[in-house]
């Protein structure tokens, strides 16, 4: 089992958010829990081009969309301000959501910026610590400490 308190945990989440292509894949090292890049054309040095299977790396597939956008609803409905909670609500509605809540809170938000950041990271965190249970990496207790500590921000 890997230390949690070792791994890079924004990697992780990165590599779980990252909706990239098939020229290059993310994984993390089992032993060490160093997370990296491999390519089609560099391997994982950036050189030496490698077949992913050859590796004794477990990749990190992205999570869907619908999982990242269900955090942007979930801060809308926690804003205090009801009118910014209301056009937060509407901006996550079809094609574009993701740009258009990001320019609503850029644009004519921006004091929620701060918190929106905060909520978005623990989120991410959570997910990160998920995955690496699921892939059996870390052992149940270290993922319950791990999420108590980064629990959802309060959100103005």
């Amino acid at each position: 089992m890997l230390d949690v308190r070792h791994l890079d945990l924004e990697g992780i989440a990165t590599a779980l958010q990252d909706q990239g292509t098939y020229e290059y894949r993310w994984l993390i090292d089992p032993a060490s829990g160093e997370v990296m890049m491999w390519t089609a054309d560099g391997g994982i040095d950036g050189k030496t081009s490698v077949d992913l299977d050859e590796l004794d790396l477990v990749p990190i597939e992205a999570l869907a969309p619908s999982v990242w956008h269900r955090d942007m609803a979930d801060f809308a409905e926690r804003v205090s301000d009801e009118q910014a909670g209301r056009r937060l609500q509407r901006a996550i509605q079809g094609r574009g959501a993701f740009r258009r809540f990001k320019d609503e809170l850029h644009e004519e938000y921006p004091h929620l910026l701060t918190a929106w950041h905060a909520f978005q990271h623990a989120r991410a965190t959570r997910r990160a610590i998920d995955w690496l249970l699921d892939n059996s990496l870390i052992d149940d207790a270290a993922a319950s400490r791990c999420r108590a500590e980064h629990p959802d921000p309060d959100v103005s």
